[in-house]
């Protein structure tokens, strides 16, 4: 009897397992960054080298995004890129909340080609404030980005408070993004 009920036993208890996993919302993947400050970005700016010859490039050395001077604001981070989908349907969402909402918008361009994110940029909007370029994807590997796009609150202590897994919806933004930022504020 002893040798039947132990495999019962086994089988019991990997099925509570399954379904307990089965149960979970597969989009609420938990970030290890959360009340962590937020990595330093050492990268250059995706920007135009001016009005010279209309060619758009990356400039490097130059400019890059300093997480320590944003310190005393609540910021958003979006990580984007040119060969992403839903990057491209979030824009109207990100645009209306950058205008909008005030809210100071930086972005990550993760494991993308800078002429092609620049390109990207001008065919569909640009609504960043600046935008890094994170060719070899070893910022977004500090910051714990699992792919593209994904968007992160920052406070003004420099502290990662949320991650926003996907793309970012009107109703994400009304209900989850938004309030957290007003109490931060």
């Amino acid at each position: 009897m002893l040798r039947y009920l132990l495999p019962l036993g086994v089988f019991m208890a990997m099925a509570v397992f399954l379904a307990m996993g089965l149960s979970r919302d597969p989009r609420a993947v938990p970030s290890a960054m959360i009340d962590k400050p937020a990595p330093a970005i050492s990268l250059p700016l995706l920007r135009a080298p001016g009005q010279q010859s209309g060619q758009q490039s990356i400039q490097q050395p130059g400019p890059q995004l300093d997480v320590q001077a944003l310190r005393g604001q609540v910021w958003l981070l979006n990580v984007w890129a040119s060969w992403c989908g839903p990057c491209r349907e979030e824009l109207p969402v990100l645009r209306d909340v950058a205008q909008r909402h005030g809210i100071p918008l930086y972005g990550l361009n993760y494991k993308d080609k800078p002429e092609d994110a620049l390109e990207w940029l001008a065919r569909n909007g640009n609504p960043y404030i600046a935008s890094a370029s994170d060719t070899d994807g070893r910022v977004g590997i500090e910051y714990g980005v699992y792919g593209v796009p994904e968007t992160f609150v920052i406070d003004g202590a420099g502290r990662i408070r949320y991650k926003q897994l996907g793309l970012i919806t009107p109703d994400i933004w009304r209900t989850r993004i938004q309030p957290l930022i007003e109490s931060l504020r």
